[in-house]
C-alpha cells in the first residue's frame, strides 16, 4: 500500500500542500483533480522525491518511509518500483537519443541489461509504436507518439506504483481515446495515481477521486458517486465548469480565484454557503455518508424542502404528495404540461396558496408564516412581467419598492442598490430609463426589471415561473444567460418552472417531472433526459423542441438509450 500521511510541502516557507492524507491499495487507481495551482503535480513529485521545496510528513510504500530515504535509495526506486509519466513530454525525453534507446536505458540503469534492447522494442510495440517509430528522435514524433513512448518508459521495469501527471493533456480527441485505452491496461493491478484537470480522464481511468483545493483535500470518494453527486461546493463547481457532450448546463465556472494560506476553510472566500465558522476554523476531512468531505456544513446543504405537500381547490386535487429538495446554489427545473400543477407549486412556496397538508422547510426551518425575513430570502419572477409590475410606478419605484417594504437603507443607499441591481441585469440606470413606466418597456426590458426587482434584496432563492414564455428566442436566451450568471456570482438557488423540456435541459442541474399533480420522475437533468424511466417523461421528450430531423439521423430510440452511462454520470 502507498500511504500519504500529514504531507506538507512548502516553498519559501509557504505551504503548497498542507496536511495531505491519502492511501492507494494494490489494484486501486486514484485521480487527483483540481484547478491549476492546487498542488496536484507537487504531490506526484513529492512521492518520487523530485520536489525542490521543504517536505514534511510521511509517504509510506510498504515498510519504507520514502521521505527518510537517501537520494541514492530514491534513485534506485524511481523507474523500478515507482514509474512516472511526466506532464511535459518535451522536457521528459532526451532530444539527442532515439526513443528505443531511451526505453532501453530506463531498464539498464536498474541492472536489467539482458535482452533490454529487445524488451524495449516489445514495449514500444505494445503501446502502439512500430520499429520505424522506435528509431526516431523525439522531434520527429507527434505529441501522441511521444506520450506513448513515455508510457513505455514508465512501464519498462513493471513498477508497482504508476504516477500519471496530466497523461492526456494537449491531445486531440481520437489520440486521447487511444491513450486512455492504453493506460487502462497499464494501471490494471498497480497502485496508480492519476493527476489531471480533465475530469473525463479521471472518470475513465480511476475508481476513486480526491479533490484538491489550495493544497488541501476537500472531498474523496468513489468515482461514480462523486461525479454523479458532488457534495463539496468546490467539487460541484469543477464539474459544472467541465464541457460535456451529454449536458448543456456547463462552463458555469467558479467565481473568484484560488488563494493559499487563507485562514479558516481554504475555499470560504469563493463559497456561497459559508457561515461564520468557515472564516475562522479549518474544517477536518471527515466521513459523510460514504464520502470524505472537509466542510463545516457537511457539504452542499438543502435550501428548500417540500415534504408531502397536498393542495386542493374545492374537490379537485391539484398537488398530491409532492416532495422535492432544492440545494444551495443549484437550479431545479419542474416541468410538465399546462394544468400539471407547476404554477400552484411555485405559489405554494412563495405563500400565495396554503397547502392542505405537508410541510415546507427553508434553511432547515419549517415555514409557518411568510414574514419580511422570508421575503428577504425568497423572491419570485412571474410569467407575465407587465401584469406583475404596477403600471402606476416607474422603473426606479418598482425596483426600490422591496427595499421600502423591508425598510432597508437611506434614500441614497436605496438609489445605489437600485442602480446596482439594474446593472446586474444589464439595464441602464440613467434618469430617462429610471423614469419609464412598464408600458414604455419592451418585453425583454420588462422581464429584466422584474428580475432586478426580485434581486435587489439579494435573495438566496429565486422562483422563476415560466420567466421567458412570452419572449422571443433571442431575448429568452439573454434572460436565461443572465439568470445563470447571477447564480454563478451569488450562489443563487433557482426553482425554475417551465413546460419546455428543452429549455429545462439548458439551465437546470436537476429535473422534476410533474404530471397531474404528482412528481413522476426526479434526478440529475442529464440522467432524466438520457434515461427517462416514466412513460410521461418519454412523451415530453418526444415533443421537446428539436430543429433537426431524427428520421434521417440513423439513431433509433435504442441507440439513444445506449449512450455511455459514465458520460451521463459525469455531466450530472
Amino acid at each position: 500500500m502507498l500511504e500519504i500521511k500529514d504531507l506538507v510541502v512548502s516553498f519559501n516557507r509557504s505551504p503548497v500542500l498542507n496536511g495531505i492524507d491519502l492511501s492507494i491499495s494494490p489494484g486501486d487507481s486514484l485521480a487527483i483533480i483540481g484547478e491549476s495551482g492546487a498542488g496536484k503535480s507537487t504531490l506526484g513529485l513529492s512521492i518520487i522525491g523530485l520536489v525542490e521545496g521543504e517536505v514534511k510528513g510521511r509517504i509510506q510504500l510498504g515498510q519504507r518511509d520514502l521521505l527518510t530515504l537517501s537520494e541514492d535509495e530514491m534513485r534506485s526506486l524511481r523507474g523500478k518500483e515507482i514509474g512516472m509519466v511526466f506532464q511535459n513530454v518535451e522536457d521528459a525525453l532526451n532530444p539527442l537519443q532515439e526513443i528505443s534507446d531511451q526505453v532501453t536505458e530506463a531498464m539498464t540503469v536498474h541492472g536489467f541489461k539482458a535482452d533490454a534492447s529487445n524488451r524495449s522494442l516489445r514495449l514500444l510495440e505494445a503501446v502502439g509504436l512500430d520499429r520505424e517509430t522506435a528509431d526516431k528522435f523525439p522531434h520527429q514524433m507527434s505529441g501522441g507518439e511521444k506520450q506513448r513512448a513515455l508510457i513505455a518508459m514508465a512501464l519498462a521495469n513493471d513498477p508497482q506504483v504508476l504516477i500519471l501527471d496530466e497523461p492526456t493533456a494537449s491531445l486531440d480527441a481520437l489520440t486521447k481515446s487511444d491513450i486512455l485505452d492504453l493506460l487502462r491496461s497499464a494501471v490494471a493491478g498497480k497502485m496508480a495515481l492519476v493527476i489531471t484537470h480533465d475530469i473525463a480522464t479521471a472518470a475513465k481511468l480511476c475508481n476513486k477521486i480526491a479533490v484538491l483545493y489550495a493544497g488541501k483535500v476537500v472531498e474523496t470518494g468513489r468515482t461514480e458517486d462523486l461525479l454523479s453527486s458532488p457534495r463539496h461546493p468546490y467539487t460541484r463547481g469543477l464539474i459544472r465548469s467541465y464541457p460535456n457532450m451529454t449536458t448543456t448546463k456547463d462552463l458555469q465556472g467558479i467565481p473568484g480565484r484560488m488563494a493559499h494560506g487563507v485562514a479558516g476553510c481554504p475555499f470560504h472566500r469563493r463559497c456561497t454557503q459559508k457561515i461564520e465558522i468557515c472564516t475562522q476554523q479549518e474544517p477536518k476531512l471527515l466521513p459523510q455518508k460514504g464520502r470524505m468531505i472537509a466542510c463545516h456544513r457537511g457539504g452542499i446543504v438543502p435550501l428548500l424542502e417540500l415534504d408531502g405537500v397536498n393542495i386542493s381547490f374545492e374537490a379537485r386535487r391539484v398537488l398530491s404528495d409532492v416532495s422535492l429538495t432544492l440545494y444551495e446554489g443549484e437550479t431545479l427545473a419542474v416541468v410538465g404540461e399546462s394544468g400539471s400543477g407547476k404554477t400552484t407549486l411555485a405559489r405554494a412556496v412563495i405563500g400565495l396558496y396554503q397547502p392542505d397538508s405537508g410541510g415546507i422547510t427553508l434553511e432547515e426551518k419549517a415555514v409557518t408564516k411568510r414574514d419580511l425575513d422570508f421575503y428577504k430570502t425568497v423572491q419570485m419572477i412571474y410569467q407575465n412581467p407587465k401584469e406583475s409590475l404596477s403600471h402606476r410606478m416607474n422603473v426606479f419605484s418598482l425596483v426600490k419598492e422591496p427595499l421600502d417594504v423591508q425598510r432597508l437603507g437611506s434614500a441614497e443607499e436605496k438609489a445605489l442598490r437600485v442602480k446596482r441591481a439594474l446593472g446586474e441585469v444589464e439595464l441602464p440606470a440613467d434618469d430617462d430609463f429610471l423614469g419609464r413606466y412598464p408600458h414604455q418597456l419592451s418585453g425583454g426590458e420588462a422581464q429584466r426589471v422584474a428580475i432586478a426587482r426580485a434581486m435587489v434584496l439579494e435573495p438566496k432563492l429565486l422562483i422563476a415561473d415560466e420567466p421567458t414564455s412570452a419572449l422571443d428566442a433571442s431575448v429568452q436566451a439573454k434572460i436565461l444567460r443572465l439568470l445563470m450568471d447571477l447564480q454563478e456570482k451569488r450562489g443563487l438557488s433557482i426553482l425554475f418552472i417551465t413546460h419546455d423540456l428543452a429549455l429545462a435541459r439548458k439551465v437546470s442541474d436537476r429535473l422534476a417531472v410533474l404530471h397531474r399533480g404528482k412528481i413522476v420522475e426526479e434526478g440529475p437533468t442529464s440522467a432524466v433526459i438520457s434515461y427517462p424511466r416514466h412513460e410521461y417523461t418519454r412523451v415530453l421528450l418526444e415533443h421537446a423542441s428539436n430543429l433537426g430531423d431524427d428520421r434521417n439521423s440513423g439513431w433509433s430510440d435504442e441507440n439513444v438509450l445506449q449512450i455511455d452511462r459514465r458520460d451521463a454520470i459525469l455531466s450530472a
